[in-house]
């Protein structure tokens, strides 16, 4: 921008703490809460759907999915993710962050529901309609990520931006709490409810008729959070950043922060220098300003995203093969769904959930 900054930007940039600014991390961390609910509650069911849909009789060890479909079940939703993060960020540039939003948590509330209806009349069908559901999820959570960071980051003082956009991140450690915690409550309901025998007892009677439930209930619920933040959403006003430097509306932009800032704000004329300020995405420009910037900061979230993701996703695997939980055939399908979410929840509240909020209380 030029050095003459617009009294509505400078005016957000110098704000001091309010309560907006905490009623906008909720509102754009639920959008990560459910994106991280969504992405990895299938963890925790893909052992009960292989012990539903691919049971072998005389086998020794219960049904799993078999690898292919193993790895579409679990990483179709990145597919979408990849996908929608391209599309939805372009998308939110050119119609705004507000609307473009609001699409995100609509296609997360139909295809969590309809990964959950996934029905069909062999385990191929179920899965290939599990898997079409879970693409467009994914799609969805793919435009929902980088809004969600930049709507908190647009809305933020100079000070405490860091702590806000982490706190608005660290929203994906209770998503996966809650998932974990949600898949103990339903799994320990329902094995107490329907008891049933180990797995080496009774091969068939081991995993109850009841147990096609249990994941189609852990995942549909991933709708209820983004439901329920649809409206608040769509009363947050438009990005002051955005209507005065991308929609070129300073005047709402200065009317919109006024109402949230609670001061009167006046909108300045558009200067000549401010139109010079200028300059397209991967310009010489800009990769000179920012080049560094982003090569460093994508380099490194690739990183981190292998690891985070893998460990996210087959963790339950890696407590298999230390001895966390049982060996399978000694469980029937619903202990075993609750032993997964155990050690998951364990995980998440000792390790992943502390780790946010550290980062949240000193990135600044």
């Amino acid at each position: 921008m030029a050095k003459e900054q617009m009294q509505v930007l400078n005016a957000l940039d110098v704000a001091k703490t309010q309560w907006y600014h905490f009623t906008a991390i909720i509102i754009a961390g639920m959008g990560f809460f459910t994106d991280a609910y969504d992405l990895f509650c299938i963890s925790l069911v893909t052992k009960l759907l292989g012990r539903i849909y691919y049971h072998v009789d005389g086998a020794e060890k219960p049904g799993t999915l078999p690898p292919n479909v193993s790895a579409a079940v679990n990483g179709v939703a990145f597919c979408g993710t990849l996908s929608g993060q391209l599309f939805f960020g372009w998308l939110g540039d050119k119609l705004g962050r507000k609307k473009v939003y609001g699409m995100t948590l609509m296609m997360m509330v139909i295809c969590s529901i309809g990964s959950g209806l996934s029905f069909g009349h062999s385990p191929k069908s179920v899965m290939a309609t599990l898997c079409f559901f879970r693409f467009w999820l994914g799609f969805g959570i793919g435009g929902d990520y980088p809004l969600s960071a930049t709507i908190m980051s647009e809305y933020s003082n100079k000070k405490t931006r860091g702590a806000f956009i982490a706190a608005v991140f660290a929203m994906q450690g209770f998503g996966i709490l809650a998932g974990g915690i949600f898949a103990i409550i339903i799994s320990a309901s329902f094995r107490d409810r329907f008891n049933a025998a180990p797995y080496e007892v009774d091969p068939v009677g081991s995993t109850v008729p009841q147990a096609d439930y249990v994941w189609r209930i852990i995942v549909m619920v991933g709708a209820l959070p983004a439901a329920l933040t649809y409206y608040w959403r769509m009363k947050m006003p438009e990005t002051a950043r955005y209507t005065a430097l991308v929609a070129k509306n300073q005047e709402q932009a200065a009317a919109d922060m006024s109402k949230v800032l609670q001061v009167e704000i006046q909108a300045e004329p558009r200067k000549e220098e401010q139109e010079k300020a200028k300059y397209a995405l991967f310009s010489k420009e800009f990769l000179s300003r920012h080049g560094l910037h982003l090569l460093g900061t994508t380099t490194t979230w690739f990183l981190l995203d292998i690891a985070f993701y893998s460990q996210n996703l087959f963790q339950k695997d890696i407590f298999s093969a230390v001895g966390w939980i049982p060996p399978a055939k000694t469980m029937n399908a619903l202990e075993e769904v609750y032993r997964i979410a155990r050690a998951q929840t364990l995980i998440a509240l000792c390790s992943t959930v502390p780790g946010y909020w550290f980062t949240v209380a000193f990135i600044d």
